[in-house]
């Protein structure tokens, strides 16, 4: 029996390494070697302009949007990397917060035309690694030997593609009984996803009724409205009124999902913040980090719903968008609940920006 990583694990292995600032190659019809911009160093950057091959950087179409440069290969473009290149000058390309005080950063010249599946999957991975979604991606004629060579995690491109797609299953790891503020009767499960990602959490309170639909909240993690108080959403607010709500009637179950920031990450949400002080609102700050409105998988709410016993809620959300897919998923939605709370002069904007753009029903 092979005790080795399988295509899973190995995938799990590339995000570290990513977030580390070590490489990755890509093997398949067209191999490539793959280095996170946010995470790539000097000295690495040295290094890769002495491979014989040409080097582009591959990013988002909404980055290249900011950039005004042509994505012509649809949800992607491929900068070809100048010769007289800095490294603050890449690193520029990722990451947009300076994009006010140096807006010419070109002329870009772009790819067209060629094999992009490579690339593609380079973003994904970095998004999944939760950074910025640009990379750097050099072709390689003996991908085997320079892995091999250099001491670097291989991933099929063909797998990668399978699982980057596909959400990963998720395995009740543990509960126990949790007494709550706002209920003595309350039980916290863990689920662990198999992909080695975040863990998320179901809090059930009461004896709830399987048969019945259940008081629900579809909640993403959010530490600086959660546990820091943050005035900026309304995220610590909902939470706190779901639950109480819950406490209330005596029953109910809130899904606690590791999806800081619409599913980019804490960090990338600080970033936004930061584009937020310059002027940009919260749909506009994702797009310049290359970055869609809404990144999350709200789908590991219903995966963790039907392993619990449940085919009914009443989901407590002001966003459609939840009821949609807990109705695709196999969830019947019997009753949306509205919870409309957490309003300040801290965060009208933001609000206002969550109902025009994103759908809310506020």
């Amino acid at each position: 029996m092979n005790i080795g990583p399988d295509s899973v694990e190995r995938l799990a292995r590339a995000r570290a390494d990513l977030r580390m600032g070590v490489p990755v190659v890509i093997t398949g019809d067209h191999p490539v070697l793959v280095c996170a911009i946010e995470t790539l160093t000097t000295g690495r950057l040295t290094a890769l302009r002495d491979l014989p091959a040409t080097s582009v950087i591959a990013i988002t179409a909404r980055r290249a949007e900011t950039l005004k440069a042509p994505a012509y290969d649809g949800d992607l473009a491929r900068i070809a990397l100048p010769t007289d290149h800095t490294f603050a000058w890449l690193r520029s390309i990722a990451d947009p917060s300076a994009d006010l005080m140096t807006p010419l950063k070109g002329p870009l010249k772009c790819e067209r035309g060629g094999p992009v599946d490579a690339h593609r999957a380079a973003i994904q991975l970095a998004k999944s690694a939760r950074l910025l979604p640009a990379a750097v991606v050099t072709p390689l004629e003996n991908a085997a030997g320079f892995a091999k060579a250099n001491d670097l995690t291989t991933l099929s491109l063909a797998e990668t593609q399978a699982h980057l797609s596909e959400r990963s299953p998720l395995r009740a790891v543990v509960r126990a009984r949790l007494p709550l503020e706002v209920s003595e009767a309350g039980q916290l499960h863990v689920f662990r996803p198999d992909d080695g990602g975040e863990e998320h959490y179901a809090i059930e309170i009461g004896q709830v009724d399987r048969s019945q639909p259940v008081l629900t909240r579809l909640h993403s993690a959010c530490f600086t409205g959660d546990l820091m108080g943050s005035l900026k959403c309304d995220c610590g607010p909902q939470l706190r009124a779901a639950l109480t709500q819950m406490g209330a009637i005596g029953q109910g179950v809130l899904l606690y999902l590791n999806q800081e920031g619409r599913g980019i990450g804490l960090a990338n949400k600080m970033r936004a913040y930061s584009l937020q002080d310059q002027g940009f609102d919260t749909v506009e700050a994702n797009h310049r980090l290359g970055f869609e409105d809404d990144e999350r998988d709200f789908r590991l709410g219903s995966d963790i719903l039907k392993s619990l016993g449940f085919g009914s809620v009443r989901l407590l959300t002001n966003n459609p968008k939840k009821v949609e897919m807990m109705q695709a998923s196999g969830i019947t939605v019997a009753e949306r609940v509205p919870l409309v709370v957490g309003g300040n002069r801290h965060n009208t904007a933001y609000l206002a920006t969550k109902a025009r753009k994103s759908g809310h029903l506020l």
